[in-house]
């Protein structure tokens, strides 16, 4: 957890029933509770730790279109917009703001790539577009680097996720939704095959639909009920600078580092070209669904078997209603930052910008990403168990779009013209 995340006040009672349960507390979960308190629908969130505890305030804060799949755009469209109205929407700033985005290409063949990217979205009038190593001096002024080129979204920008998460889930309660934290759901209920209500540590709540937003919890919550849904786990860590002066408010993606501005005035720094993949059982049970991937990114993942392969395999893969379940063992997912990879990526943003030879480690931390295989999240109904809907698999893309994705799975829950057309997020494709 970071030092700054908002704390948020909850209800230690649950109802006896509602219309909607909502499993999970991270930014999808809570923006669908807000979209479906606006609509005057019961709704109760419940939480096993703490609103936005993983990695919905672990994440980087960028709100992007660049670089996402074609498919995925029209939700970063729609996520800009409702980023843009969240102030007056619930009251409180969020940290957003619209600063651009920048990534970088050292080769000739991360050149190429943005190039292809850019041509593949020609047809939805983005306002990306290619920039020469000259125009990357005079964007973020100071550097060394010797870039081929890159590609820059000036409507893309950033918000603050230790705050933005906890004020939307304050807003939802001041408008009518129900959030319980420190509460495990065990098990969905079910008669005559549908959804009718869930199982938690605290007793049972009476529903006819539940929408699971678990983000990497969702994997083993489903397999419970015999469901599979193929979601690997990837540890990003992340370090935050004290105030400093910096070269720009623009985000910047290079090859190997990553840089945004924070609100305090320091920078959230990453090892962009390295996350680590600490072998579970999961990565031997369905890996190969992911060798595509594999192949594309090998270098980007730094695997080790170990300590983290027999924790995770001490965790119950099945259970019932009233055994004590995984998540009640552990509450919120806090993995150990990588000081290689925050070292790695201080050192090489160093070598890029020397301005930032004066950086200080204000903190350092790590959060679990949800992948799937081919990276895009699934927001869709489960057919085999009618009133259950999902939303998970982000694949580290989620608080961008968070608000525009939790309003997507709130019209799918509540029947109503869904926000964009879900077609891309089917969970029948995987």
């Amino acid at each position: 957890m970071t030092k700054t995340l908002d704390a948020v006040h909850t209800t230690d009672q649950l109802p006896e029933s509602t219309t909607v349960v909502i499993i999970g507390g991270g930014v999808i979960g809570v923006t669908a509770a807000l979209t479906l308190a606006e609509r005057n629908i019961p709704v109760v969130l419940i939480e096993k730790g703490h609103i936005a505890g993983e990695q919905s305030s672990r994440n980087l804060g960028w709100i992007r279109k660049t670089s996402r799949h074609f498919e995925d755009v029209p939700l970063a469209l729609a996520a800009d917009k409702l980023w843009a109205e969240m102030p007056e929407r619930i009251g409180q700033s969020v940290g957003y703001k619209q600063s651009g985005i920048m990534f970088l290409a050292k080769t000739e063949e991360q050149m190429a790539m943005h190039e292809g990217w850019l041509k593949s979205v020609d047809s939805l009038s983005l306002d990306s577009k290619m920039l020469s190593s000259q125009e990357i001096d005079q964007h973020v002024p100071g550097g060394q680097g010797k870039w081929q080129g890159g590609i820059y979204t000036p409507s893309d920008g950033r918000a603050e996720p230790s705050i933005a998460v906890p004020a939307m889930a304050k807003a939802a309660i001041e408008k009518g939704a129900i959030l319980v934290q420190n509460c495990a759901v065990r098990t969905l209920s079910t008669t005559a095959g549908k959804i009718s209500g869930v199982v938690t540590e605290k007793g049972e709540i009476r529903c006819s639909q539940v929408l699971l937003a678990g983000g990497a919890w969702s994997r083993r919550f489903l397999g419970n009920h015999g469901i599979s849904l193929p979601t690997l786990p990837l540890v990003c860590s992340v370090l935050r600078t004290k105030p400093m002066d910096g070269p720009t408010d623009i985000s910047v993606g290079g090859p190997d580092f990553s840089f945004r501005k924070h609100k305090d005035g320091g920078f959230i720094i990453t090892q962009r070209g390295a996350l680590d993949a600490h072998i579970t059982l999961d990565h031997l049970l369905i890996g190969w669904r992911y060798l595509s991937q594999l192949r594309a990114q090998r270098s980007f993942l730094r695997t080790s078997f170990g300590r983290e392969f027999f924790k995770d395999l001490g965790l119950a893969r099945r259970w019932t209603a009233n055994s004590r379940s995984p998540f009640e063992k552990i509450r919120t997912m806090d993995p150990a930052a990588n000081p290689d990879l925050n070292h790695e990526a201080l050192t090489n943003l160093r070598n890029a910008w020397p301005i930032f030879n004066q950086a200080q480690i204000e903190e350092a931390w790590a959060g679990v990403i949800d992948v799937t295989p081919d990276s895009n999240p699934v927001i869709d109904h489960i057919e085999d168990i009618p009133g259950l809907t999902i939303a998970t698999g982000f694949s580290g893309h989620g608080f961008g779009t968070g608000p525009a994705a939790g309003q997507l799975a709130a019209d799918l829950v509540s029947g109503v013209e869904p926000l964009i057309d879900p077609k891309p997020y089917r969970f029948t494709r995987l």
